[in-house]
C-alpha cells in the first residue's frame, strides 16, 4: 500500500487533545488521525453505501 501525506491544520488544543488520546492509546498522532477517518468513512459508508474509487486517479 502506497501511503501518502496530507498536513491538516488544527488549533493548538485540539493538537494537544490528539496527542493525549493517542499517547493513552499508545499509538502516534499520525496514526490515531488514520484511525479515527477510517472509522469516519466506515460509518458514512454504512449510511450512504460504498464511496466509489478510481484506481487510476490515485496515481
Amino acid at each position: 500500500m502506497l501511503l501518502k501525506n496530507l498536513s491538516v491544520r488544527i488549533d493548538n488544543e485540539l493538537l494537544d487533545k490528539l496527542h493525549y488520546v493517542s499517547s493513552y492509546n499508545g499509538r502516534s498522532a499520525s496514526s490515531q488521525a488514520a484511525i479515527l477517518i477510517r472509522q469516519y468513512i466506515e460509518s458514512f459508508e454504512k449510511q450512504h453505501g460504498d464511496i466509489p474509487i478510481n484506481k487510476k486517479a490515485q496515481k
